[in-house]
């Protein structure tokens, strides 16, 4: 022993959300030595998470002036050229990345492995980044709330984020922000991933994250051409990306995926509540039940 008392943050009770963040951040408060690995980590979780920051604050000031302010400036014709690669590079290498052949890329190098989310997330996070802030506007406004048009807008506009960042936090907060990789890295421990989301928004909807994000493209205080167009297309692929994400699931997850599909919608909610069946149905398939079922319990 060296002498020296190691900060840990206690860990709550269960194996939730809470509990597999807890563990990750004792890992990055205590260590095992390597610098060079540990500076790795940190430089690159906290590009990141800057980038992630970044991206996310251009999205909110973006599509909230309607997409009529960015840095953008492709002169004449060019413009729309430009535009239409701007959002057709997110779907296209976004989807890419998360097939077999996109991850086994992303895999590559001495951490790369280990650092698969957190290169994802900071991809994303650049892809975002360029697409909402150097948009070239149209310069045309159709319309734009005011009064208290303008303050009902905007509380539907910030009830979409929030309702955002809490299915994502449902899925795994440390998956979709990238800090698992970096953070996994500097404890010098391998990736645990979280099982099949289906607590919080994910017990009303499958696909929470997807539609969050395309509520945000039409909760706007402002619209112009730009916005309708940027909305149609990213809901689009919210509606249909899924899809591949959930044939991942069927093969990783079987039967267990297959139950969750038939008794939770896609995107739409149900208005009736899970029957008794359901419900003890859900119990078996958690990695709780199939345990005491194994058991004889």
């Amino acid at each position: 022993m060296d002498g020296t008392r190691r900060i840990q943050v206690p860990r709550p009770a269960g194996d939730g959300h809470i509990a597999r963040l807890v563990d990750l951040l004792n890992g990055v408060l205590a260590p095992p030595p390597g610098r060079e690995r540990i500076a790795l980590a940190l430089g690159l979780g906290v590009i990141t998470h800057l980038v992630f920051a970044a991206a996310v604050l251009a999205m909110i000031v973006a599509m909230g002036f309607g997409m009529s302010r960015s840095f953008g400036n492709v002169p004449g014709g060019w413009a729309w050229m430009a535009n239409a690669g701007l959002v057709l590079q997110f779907p296209l290498v976004h989807s890419l990345l998360l097939t077999r052949r996109g991850g086994r890329v992303l895999a590559r190098g001495a951490h790369g492995a280990t650092l698969v989310t957190t290169s994802y997330a900071l991809i994303a996070s650049l892809q975002l980044l360029a697409l909402f802030a150097l948009w070239t506007p149209s310069g045309v406004i159709w319309w734009q709330a005011q009064g208290a048009v303008l303050w009902v807008v905007l509380t539907a506009y910030a009830a979409c984020w929030l309702f955002l960042m809490k299915a994502s936090f449902d899925a795994g907060a440390e998956v979709q922000s990238g800090a698992l990789g970096w953070m996994s890295l500097m404890a010098k421990r391998k990736p645990r991933f979280p099982d099949m989301p289906q607590t919080g928004m994910f017990r009303v909807i499958r696909q929470p994250i997807y539609l969050a994000f395309a509520l945000t493209t039409w909760a706007v205080p402002v619209w112009t051409p730009d916005q309708l167009v940027l909305a149609l297309l990213l809901t689009a692929y919210c509606v249909i990306a899924p899809l591949l994400k959930e044939r991942r699931f069927r093969a990783r997850y079987g039967e267990r995926f297959e139950a969750y599909a038939a008794r939770v919608p896609y995107m739409v909610p149900r208005l009736a509540r899970p029957t008794k069946k359901e419900a003890a149905q859900m119990g078996d398939l958690s990695p709780t039940g199939r345990e005491e079922r194994q058991r004889g319990r």
